[in-house]
């Protein structure tokens, strides 16, 4: 007897690594889902249907939303510090890389990262938090041991370092409306441009060392 050819779009493959292929479709499309619409305005219908199964699946592999959301966030964090590793002794270089993940390659990232603080900034909800923190401890202490060997002036605390630089980087994320006057009245619109300001700006701050 012939085997069913039936298409229905949530009925899962019986292949023995389908239950991880179903989860990495559901990530995928919630990753999509919450950088567009936040944590409060994504919705498990348009997750389930944009990675071809049930919300009933979605459910049975995430407790609920902000499960999901967190799995998500944490996954996309190490992601971006992966792509944005740090080099104390080259700040400028670092800003440069993150204006290229957070503003050119990936700028859902920076709105999924965004979304989180606003949303859950006062809850007790997991979100990569803990994540966060020791990838901010870790990078401290890389710019408190560049001021040990001479690569950093003294007199900066390496936590307004690390503020200034990350927010100076993500300028353009976080300000896409200036973005959108900039293409318009700048006297140089491109991208390349706006790289250049910024990476000249951590300069005059943290001028790379010569190694």
């Amino acid at each position: 007897m012939p085997r069913s050819t039936s298409t229905d779009s949530t009925s899962e493959p019986a292949a023995p690594d389908s239950a991880d292929s179903t989860r990495e479709r559901i990530v995928a499309a919630a990753t999509d889902e919450f950088a567009r619409h936040g944590i409060a305005g994504a919705r498990v219908d348009r997750i389930a249907k944009q990675a071809n199964t049930s919300k009933e699946r979605v459910y049975a592999y995430f407790r609920g939303k902000e499960a999901l959301y967190a799995h998500v966030s944490l996954r996309e964090l190490i992601r971006v510090a992966e792509a944005t590793r740090m080099d104390p002794a080259d700040l400028p270089g670092y800003a440069g890389r993150m204006f290229d993940h957070f503003t050119v390659t990936r700028p859902d990232h920076h709105r999924l990262i965004t979304w989180g603080r606003l949303e859950l900034a006062d809850t007790d909800a997991p979100s990569g938090a803990e994540t966060i923190r020791e990838t901010v401890a870790r990078k401290i202490d890389q710019l408190r041991e560049a001021q040990r060997a001479g690569q950093l002036a003294p007199e900066w605390d390496p936590v307004d370092v690390l503020a200034l630089v990350n927010q100076i980087a993500t300028t353009w994320a976080a300000q896409t409306e200036i973005g959108a006057v900039a293409a318009e009245q700048a006297a140089d619109p491109s991208l390349a441009a706006r790289r250049a300001a910024l990476v000249a700006a951590v300069e005059r701050l943290f001028p790379r060392v010569t190694r």
